[in-house]
């Protein structure tokens, strides 16, 4: 396996310490510490409770994302999801890849390959790339209102590559 170099612009402040991607702070953490605080929330919460908050935190921060990054860049409709999945791929979360996209339906579906938290969980026979489902469905809606469109989505995660029979994990967004 062949090693590179970060492909995402960063930027440290000299003064504060602060990292910038485009037009976003940025946190640079170790998998392990981030994976070990999730485990660690999931074990005192639940699976189920914990994948709740971070639906909706998660479905809020993608909304942010992606506003300020289609703004950065001058980006609008599924340049900004396809900017997304990029970036996301790029910080280490997995390999994000659109498998269908469809902004007048509001539908799309994103197959994960490489899951971060796949890494440390292993096989375990139960989904835990939750946290990232939120963040479809906030990225399609922003992305739907920044059109004008007044559709709204709910995204789901139909399988995890920590369960048996799967390699990587699929996400589908569609209409409320």
């Amino acid at each position: 396996m062949a090693k590179i170099a970060p492909q995402l612009p960063i930027e440290v402040d000299s003064e504060t310490g602060v990292w910038t991607s485009d037009a976003l702070p940025m946190l640079y953490v170790p998998r392990h510490f981030f994976v070990n605080n999730h485990m660690g929330i999931e074990e005192v919460l639940g699976a189920n409770a914990y994948a709740e908050i971070l639906y909706k935190a998660g479905y809020k921060s993608a909304w942010h994302w992606c506003e300020k990054e289609a703004e950065c860049h001058g980006l609008e409709g599924v340049a900004v999801f396809e900017h997304y999945m990029k970036r996301l791929s790029q910080r280490g979360w997995g390999l994000f890849k659109i498998q269908d996209i469809d902004l007048d339906k509001g539908t799309a579906s994103v197959k994960l390959e490489h899951s971060a938290f796949v890494y440390v969980y292993g096989k375990v026979g139960r989904k835990v790339d939750y946290m990232f489902t939120g963040w479809f469905a906030g990225a399609m809606d922003q992305i739907l209102e920044a059109r004008g469109s007044k559709i709204r989505t709910v995204a789901e995660q139909v399988y995890g590559g920590s369960e048996e029979g799967h390699d990587d994990g699929l996400f589908t967004v569609k209409p409320l």
